[in-house]
């Protein structure tokens, strides 16, 4: 009787799956077998030919240089959110320092021209325009009844919660930005208040790529609750 070891399997053909399957369930296979790790070539380059070690080591490399990426991405987006923070931290000392609406209207303004670097930017406060007379910050400080006709391209983001961001139609821009209007490629609108309750602060730029729907409105937010909590206090 023969005492030779049969093989585990025998099949004329091996599909590439069940080669797949079997080294997946196998991943110590080659460390078995590392002389056939050695000899196995692909396809390279023009012609060329690589062993399968060498294909390794370049995808790990690949691999590598895509985690530096990301790293270098996540590393510029901790910096960005740092300086926002500084930024923020900054107005809120201003606010705090404000004796009057006046003086905090004029640190809000500051802080989008400056601090946020906005191209134009207007705060919108609900009341009667005649109680706010006294109050002279140019064309950024703005004081309309909240049921007025001409907000009514707002009624959807005055309804809303949360912070909009992007493109915005032609009657939104003439109604915020006047004559500056046509120079207006973006724009973030901050409501002030649950559901926009005393007003709200519209930044926009000239980029029309600087305010998207998919940007993230966590800063906005912030700087909408800021302005809120200190416009409250007069």
């Amino acid at each position: 009787m023969s005492t030779q070891r049969k093989p585990e399997f025998i099949a004329e053909e091996v599909s590439e799956q069940a080669v797949q399957d079997y080294l997946e369930a196998n991943p110590d296979f080659f460390e078995r077998h590392g002389a056939l790790l050695g000899q196995l070539e692909l396809p390279h380059g023009a012609g060329g030919a690589v062993s399968l070690v060498e294909r390794q080591i370049s995808m790990l490399r690949q691999r590598e240089l895509g985690l530096e990426r990301q790293l270098k991405e996540l590393i510029g987006v901790a910096r960005a959110n740092d300086v926002l923070s500084s930024k923020i931290h900054e107005l809120t000392l201003q606010l705090l320092a404000a004796r009057n609406l006046q003086g905090c209207v004029a640190a809000i303004e500051e802080a989008m021209r400056s601090g946020f670097g906005a191209d134009h930017a207007i705060l919108v406060l609900f009341g009667d325009a005649s109680l706010f007379g006294d109050i002279h910050s140019g064309r950024f400080f703005r004081v309309i009844e909240r049921d007025d006709e001409t907000l009514g391209p707002f009624d959807t983001f005055l309804k809303g919660n949360g912070p909009r961001c992007g493109q915005v139609r032609d009657s939104q821009r003439a109604f915020l930005f006047h004559e500056d209007a046509e120079e207006i490629g973006s724009v973030a609108l901050v409501p002030l208040g649950d559901k926009a309750q005393i007003g709200f602060l519209a930044i926009g730029s000239a980029d029309a790529d600087r305010f998207h729907p998919g940007m993230s409105i966590d800063y906005l937010a912030r700087v909408g609750d800021l302005v809120a909590g200190a416009l409250k206090r007069y």
